[in-house]
C-alpha cells in the first residue's frame, strides 16, 4: 500500500509547530457564498478549517459539500462527521466521497440529540458510535478494506480526530475516555471550549502522567465570549460547559459596549497561558458566527504568521 499523503494540519503538527484550527457552520440554505465568505475571513490565520455537521441537530448544508467548497479554494478542511444521522453504509460512503476530493482530515462525533434541533421527531441512527467510527476510518485507511471485508480501491487517507470534554461529569473518567479514543485510533483531539483554566490544566496533567500526550495531538478549544449574557447562558444552560463565576463577573463588570472586546481579551489571555502547558499542541478557535475576530485572536496570541509546510 502506498504511503499516506498527510494533510496540512498533520504536517504542521509533525513539524512540531503549535497548530491553529477554526470552524465554520454551513448555512441554512444552498448559497455557497456564505461558507466562502467565512473561510475568506480566517484562511490566512489558521492551518485548517472544521465544517460542522448539522450542529445542534439543526438542518444545514451538508458538511461534505461545504468542505469541498473550501478544498476548491485551496484550504485544508476538517470534515466533521456525526453518527447520529447515518448508518455504517452511509458513513463509509461519505468517507470515500471526501477522499475523492483529497479531504484528508476528519473529526468523529456522536452529534447532539435531535430533540435540540429543528426536527425533534426525527429518528437518530447511531448504528456506530463515535469510537467505532474512529476504528472504521482507521480500518478503511490502514487495512484498505470496508467493514464488510471487501478491498477498497484507493482507500481514504484521513488524519483521524475526535473530541474531548475535560469538564463533563464525572471528571475522573475524562482521561480514561480519552485513552479509549486514542486506542481506537484517534490521532488528534479538539477539546470543548475552555474557560476553567485550572481544571483544564489538571486534566492535562493527568493526560501527561499517562503519557497520552505522546500518542495524540491535543488542540485546546477556545470560544470568545461576546457578552456577559452569553457567559451566563453557557454557564447555566449548556451541558458539559464549565464557566467560572470570575469569568461571568469580569464580563458583567465591564460596560456593555465593551463586553465583546473584553471577551476577546479573556480568550487571548487563556491562549497565552495554555501555550505553556505541556501536551498542548495547538488551539481550535471556535468564534461562532464571529469569524471576523479569529485573525485578531490569533495575532494577539502570538500564533501568527502561520508556518509554511510543504
Amino acid at each position: 500500500m502506498k504511503p499516506k499523503t498527510p494533510s496540512k494540519l498533520e504536517k504542521v503538527l509533525a513539524a512540531g509547530h503549535l497548530a491553529v484550527t477554526s470552524e465554520c457552520g454551513p448555512p441554512r440554505g444552498s448559497d455557497p457564498e456564505v461558507i466562502v465568505k467565512k473561510a475568506e475571513l480566517i484562511k490566512d490565520h489558521v492551518d485548517s478549517v472544521n465544517i460542522t455537521d448539522n450542529q445542534t441537530s439543526v438542518t444545514r448544508m451538508c458538511s461534505l459539500a461545504a468542505c469541498i467548497r473550501l478544498k476548491l479554494l485551496g484550504l485544508d478542511p476538517v470534515l466533521q462527521m456525526v453518527t447520529r444521522d447515518r448508518n455504517r453504509i452511509a458513513l463509509q460512503s461519505d468517507i470515500l466521497g471526501a477522499a475523492s476530493f483529497d479531504i484528508n482530515n476528519i473529526l468523529c462525533l456522536s452529534g447532539d440529540h435531535q430533540s435540540f434541533g429543528d426536527c425533534a421527531t426525527g429518528q437518530n441512527v447511531h448504528d456506530l458510535d463515535s469510537m467505532q467510527l474512529i476504528q472504521t476510518i482507521r480500518h478503511m485507511r490502514d487495512e484498505g478494506k470496508f467493514l464488510g471485508g471487501d478491498d477498497i480501491k484507493r482507500p481514504p487517507e484521513m488524519f483521524v480526530g475526535a473530541a474531548a470534554n475535560p469538564f463533563a461529569d464525572p471528571f475522573e473518567i475524562r482521561v480514561p475516555r480519552l485513552a479509549k479514543k486514542i486506542a481506537a485510533g484517534a490521532e488528534f483531539i479538539q477539546t470543548q471550549c475552555i474557560y476553567n483554566l485550572d481544571k483544564f490544566e489538571e486534566w492535562m496533567k493527568q493526560v501527561v502522567d499517562r503519557g497520552l500526550h505522546e500518542k495524540v495531538s491535543i488542540l485546546a478549544g477556545m470560544t470568545p465570549m461576546k457578552s456577559a449574557g452569553m457567559a451566563r447562558y453557557m454557564k447555566n444552560r449548556v451541558p458539559g460547559m464549565d464557566v467560572p463565576d470570575e469569568v461571568v463577573k469580569r464580563l458583567s463588570d465591564t460596560p456593555k459596549e465593551k463586553q465583546a472586546e473584553e471577551g476577546i481579551n479573556i480568550c487571548v489571555e487563556a491562549i497565552q497561558r495554555l501555550k505553556e502547558v505541556e501536551g498542548v499542541r495547538g488551539f481550535h478557535v471556535m468564534a461562532i458566527e464571529w469569524e471576523e475576530k479569529v485573525p485578531e485572536i490569533v495575532e494577539r496570541s502570538g500564533l501568527y504568521p502561520r508556518p509554511k509546510v510543504d
